[in-house]
């Protein structure tokens, strides 16, 4: 990891389901819908950049050509009216009856054409707002029991939808972001390791990448620094999606930081110390109990973190850290970290 002689700046994004209703499989809303418009709104004020974008969330799904068009103006104009950017699209392929045993690797090939389809439109929508990056959640492209599929034909297939989506367009880039499980019992690859030994099989390798969920690698019983470290090291981590997570549960998109604070220390020095030039994208819940005037507090208390511990990152003596490690001093090193972490 090289040490940056100038700090940089960083733009940060979310997605507007992360201001929401609070309902989950146990329970109805507890808080009112706030219009797609009032979202848009909020982005400048909490101080975030850019945002980040399903298909359905521009337009709805399965609209033809030219009301898909009008629609984009539509939010584009919204976008440029508030000073903002599309960080990314991702066809949410999860939600469609035709995707409920997979997109990509359904046993059913007219359910596998649509999903690519679907996608081929996503990458239209992005096009017209000034968009090239693709992000591919692969939430239903796993099994509930391992002889529902063959494996080998489904990472085939996989591997044929992302060179049908590279051949669409040649100015996109797709982004994999992997998760283990859920809402599938078990997920073909499962982590961002995973989906980078795919990209190398792909017909243009250098378009194809990884978003790295910190939450989705805690739930691989992996550290998210590590997994961002080596992708980094590939030059191939271009979004990140932080938040927190307790154990090995269900994805709980907690507030980042609020969990392990070392844990996102490390997520934050690995970013900055390894020239990670992308955005800082949140993916996180507000908690069910949280009032309709505090439901963007887990966003902005998200990004004060990252910044928070930014500072702390750039206030370690690199050349102490060094010395430590030189001397193989863990036990003085650990303390150092924490006593930054506490303020000393």
């Amino acid at each position: 990891m090289t040490t940056l002689s100038k700090p940089r700046s960083y733009r940060f994004t979310f997605g507007p389901w992360n201001i929401s209703t609070g309902m989950d499989p146990f329970g109805p809303a507890v808080r009112k819908e706030v219009i797609f418009a009032g979202k848009i709104r909020e982005y400048k004020k909490l101080g975030f950049d850019g945002v980040q974008f399903h298909d359905d969330d521009v337009v709805p799904a399965d609209l033809g050509p030219a009301e898909t068009r009008k629609g984009v103006q539509k939010i584009k104009k919204i976008l440029d009216g508030e000073g903002l950017f599309c960080e990314f699209l991702a066809p949410r392929l999860w939600e469609h009856p035709k995707t409920i045993d997979g997109g990509f690797t359904s046993n059913n090939p007219a359910e596998r054409k649509y999903a690519i389809e679907r996608s081929k439109r996503t990458i239209d929508i992005a096009n017209g707002l000034d968009c090239r990056d693709i992000v591919l959640w692969l939430a239903r492209e796993g099994t509930y029991i391992r002889e529902a599929k063959v494996p080998v034909a489904s990472y085939e297939r996989i591997l044929d939808a992302v060179n049908a989506l590279l051949a669409h367009d040649a100015n996109i880039r797709i982004l994999g972001e992997m998760k283990p499980n859920e809402p599938m019992d078990q997920a073909y690859l499962p982590t961002p390791g995973h989906f980078l030994a795919l990209c190398y099989r792909t017909s243009d390798p250098s378009r194809c990448g990884v978003l790295i969920e910190s939450a989705h690698s805690i739930l691989a019983g992996l550290d998210p620094s590590d997994d961002m470290a080596y992708a980094l090291w590939h030059k191939k981590l271009w979004s990140v999606h932080l938040n927190d997570q307790n154990g090995l549960k269900y994805d709980q998109d907690k507030t980042f930081g609020s969990v392990d604070l070392r844990r996102a220390f490390n997520q934050v020095w690995v970013l900055e110390r390894g020239g990670y030039d992308g955005c800082i994208g949140l993916d996180v819940k507000a908690m069910r109990t949280t009032k309709q005037i505090d439901q963007t507090k887990h966003l902005v208390n998200s990004r004060e973190m990252f910044l928070r511990l930014l500072e702390v990152a750039r206030s370690v003596d690199a050349a102490k850290v060094e010395q430590y490690r030189n001397e193989r001093n863990y036990e003085g090193l650990e303390m150092y970290i924490l006593e930054k972490l506490m303020g000393k």
